[in-house]
């Protein structure tokens, strides 16, 4: 399976919150009028910059804490990839009054769970914990933003480590290469251009000043959302967060990035043969605006219908009736820049790529041809709010969600509002948005192929 966000997301659920959603978890394409219940929410910036944004929730005897800092690997320049990764490693080192981890003996002993992700454009780390071990959260995740250990021996130790993930997730496994080589492609802005995890020559690059000058300038309060939801008092809450986080001194802004990317004028392609790839893979990508915009709302919908379920379109007539594909998926990013709509596939044993792919062009060209339905259009909205609804119930995934927000655009309040611009979105919206952005001139097409496989039957790479 196809999946874009390259940087493991090991979340522990939270006890379900008492929200009265069940009933939603059965809606129907009917059901326009269901209002989730308004989650409350006070916003606080400290003097050093830091947001903190308290959530309480007194329906389970715990609390999730997720502190989110507005660095991905779109603020990273050439020659030094790989460093947000690499801190998502390194915040777990130890600190000034932390050995080295003792984080997660400390989190697991009470009866926590924690970890962290990065991807393109934010960072993240998070605990839940019972509500008696508040401080030990604000302590521990303040401890490390104010004092990181940054060692030759920790930066050698965690680099190994991300090498060996690379080594592991991508280098040798199959279609590894074809998952970096799409962004690759499809950008020509730095920002996205380049992978999350980095690469071999830039982390061994990478020394001691550069990853402390990366912690200065991008890992402070002023560059950071922390959210707290759960089972607190909201004054008492923000006292502790004043006394852990309050002392930590701000820095100066961190540079800004353009993530704009300039249209592209004619299709992009590559053949990737690969020797530890069984059967072949198409993998397809649009652009597509930023997060949080209209289109993309619309986009997001499209790519229900298109490739999400066994009731898509592209199950249902690629996978079902002409049986060109044994896998195939549509999946939309939400970035803070310019965006992708992926479509990948697999064909069945027997099934040439190129036949597969121009069933895959023939459905996009019979939807930019003839729209989606209205029935198509609500289903998409049912499953987008019986998504939503799942994360709600946790208080982790709900600090996780408002801390991206915030950090993303600006607007912690999104958890709120939502699902009402995602059910605003008409019909002409998504068979306009079909027009505008399923065009060639704006995609890319990766195809990977067995190692082994005839070159002289391969798609011939080109820009």
């Amino acid at each position: 399976m196809f999946v874009k966000r390259r940087s493991a997301i090991v979340l522990f659920a939270g006890l379900a919150m008492c929200l009265g959603l069940s009933a939603a978890l059965n809606a129907t394409p009917a059901d326009n009028d269901i209002k989730l219940p308004k989650l409350e929410f006070r916003e606080v910036k400290l003097d050093n910059g830091l947001r903190v944004i308290l959530v309480p929730d007194h329906s389970a005897p715990v609390y999730a804490i997720d502190v989110c800092y507005n660095v991905g690997s779109r603020n990273e320049r050439p020659g030094r990839t790989g460093f947000a990764h690499l801190f998502e490693h390194m915040m777990f080192q130890g600190s000034e009054n932390v050995g080295k981890g003792e984080h997660f003996i400390q989190v697991l002993n009470n009866g926590g769970g924690m970890n962290g992700t990065t991807n393109e454009d934010r960072t993240t780390y998070f605990e839940e914990l019972p509500k008696n071990q508040l401080d030990l959260g604000l302590f521990l995740e303040a401890d490390r933003m104010k004092s990181l250990s940054i060692t030759q021996a920790n930066l050698d130790n965690q680099r190994n480590a991300v090498q060996e993930e690379r080594r592991q997730g991508i280098d040798n496994q199959p279609y590894g290469r074809a998952q970096l080589d799409v962004d690759n492609l499809s950008y020509d802005n730095f920002a996205y251009k380049h992978s999350t995890i980095g690469s071999m020559a830039d982390l061994n690059a990478a020394t001691v000043q550069d990853v402390s000058d990366f912690f200065r300038i991008y890992y402070a309060p002023n560059n950071a959302v922390l959210t707290l939801v759960g089972d607190f008092d909201p004054d008492e809450a923000l006292t502790k967060v004043k006394k852990y986080f309050g002392g930590i001194p701000s820095q100066p802004e961190p540079p800004k990035v353009l993530l704009d990317e300039e249209p592209h004028y004619g299709e992009r392609r590559e053949t990737v043969y690969d020797p530890l790839a069984r059967l072949p893979q198409i993998i397809m990508a649009y652009h597509i605006p930023p997060g949080n915009t209209p289109e993309n709302y619309a986009i997001q919908q499209l790519a229900i219908i298109l490739g999400q379920g066994d009731s898509s379109r592209f199950y249902q007539h690629l996978v079902k009736d002409k049986q060109l594909a044994s896998e195939v998926g549509v999946q939309g990013d939400e970035r803070i820049g310019a965006s992708l709509l992926y479509i990948f596939a697999s064909p069945r044993p027997g099934v040439k790529v190129e036949d597969l792919e121009k069933g895959i062009d023939d459905e996009i060209a019979a939807v930019v041809k003839d729209g989606v339905t209205a029935d198509e259009l609500a289903k998409a909205k049912t499953q987008l709010l019986r998504q939503f609804i799942e994360r709600r119930r946790s208080s982790l995934f709900t600090a996780i969600l408002i801390s991206n927000y915030a950090v993303y655009y600006n607007d912690p309040n999104l958890i709120n509002t939502v699902l009402d611009k995602e059910n605003a979105v008409t019909l002409d919206q998504v068979n306009a948005a079909v027009k505008k952005f399923l065009v060639r001139d704006q995609r890319t097409v990766v195809i990977t192929l067995p190692a082994a496989a005839d070159a002289s039957a391969a798609p011939k790479a080109g820009k």
